[in-house]
């Protein structure tokens, strides 16, 4: 006999209060709940409802075994929504918040098979380095870069990318190359301002870690802009692989300090429950992990 179906006979009799009224709740004969519930205690060696021509109540064991076997079918449930749910057609609107820079460089390109994927979806994308609140703001899904706040927003790992230090060869003509982080202090800097640690930065090499603190001569809310200012040999910047990469493998750029990491930082993206995913929904996180897993910055 199903064990799952004398769970679910089991916690109905106790929600109607009757054989009677779980039997119509389920579409079943009164006689079957009874077989059912029979079978139940008699495999559990236990009974589970003390039984008056006036009323059902629970043993001490009729209440532990309640608890348990609605977590139970509360799981039962929830997996096969999933399983629905992944196999559904994506169709509605899904809005998207994601980090300008990136967004820019390795998100536009996907937007457009995707859609050809799933012609009853309408994408809106939005660009934006600020976090954004999803709830209050009615974003199903946002791209986010770094560590994660402690929220109840869940989170799947999309992908990693490096912090690079670099500079342009002009530059480091002009200049000279710093031989050690603290060597940094004297040179010009344009900086992210969205950095956690602000205008220290901090680096790992072969003497432990090294912080320094320094003076940009610019900030920026943009990655783009700081990636500006050292291709045009004015500045030292730190950013992340996925924005200079194709600089450094072009020798436009050229990174310094090899020996010392700044880092790497991983790409999120985050949603608001875990909990009856909509098909559009999960069908856009798994296309964009599956996209990001063979980019060629990825650590």
């Amino acid at each position: 006999m199903d064990r799952f179906q004398e769970m679910q006979v089991f916690s109905a009799v106790v929600d109607a209060g009757s054989f009677v009224g779980a039997a119509n709740a389920l579409d079943l004969s009164a006689a079957a709940v009874s077989r059912q519930l029979a079978a139940l205690e008699s495999r559990l060696g236990v009974r589970l409802l003390n039984r008056t021509t006036r009323r059902l109540s629970l043993t001490e064991e009729g209440e532990v075994f309640l608890e348990r076997a609605r977590e139970l079918l509360e799981q039962l449930s929830e997996a096969e929504a999933e399983i629905t749910e992944r196999s559904a057609e994506a169709v509605g609107r899904l809005r998207i918040n994601a980090p300008v820079s990136f967004g820019v460089q390795h998100l536009s390109s996907l937007w457009g098979d995707f859609l050809e994927q799933h012609p009853r979806l309408q994408l809106d994308i939005t660009l934006s380095d600020r976090t954004v609140d999803l709830v209050e703001e009615g974003y199903d899904l946002a791209i986010r870069i770094g560590r994660l706040p402690d929220s109840t927003l869940i989170g799947r790992r999309l992908s990693t990318t490096r912090m690079i230090l670099c500079a342009s060869p002009e530059y480091l003509v002009q200049n000279g190359s710093p031989k050690h982080p603290q060597e940094l202090a004297d040179h010009a800097i344009w900086s992210y301002s969205y950095f956690a640690l602000g205008d220290e930065w901090r680096f790992t090499g072969p003497d432990g870690e090294v912080s320094v603190r320094l003076r940009p001569a610019l900030h920026s809310n943009n990655g783009d802009t700081c990636r500006t200012g050292a291709l045009q040999h004015r500045c030292i910047i730190l950013q992340p692989s996925f924005l200079v990469g194709a600089d450094l493998e072009a020798g436009r750029l050229v990174e310094l300090l090899p020996d010392y990491r700044a880092g790497e930082l991983d790409i999120h993206a985050l949603y608001p429950s875990r909990r009856h995913i909509a098909p559009k929904l999960r069908l856009m996180i798994d296309y964009l992990a599956n996209a990001m897993e063979s980019s060629d910055w990825a650590v």
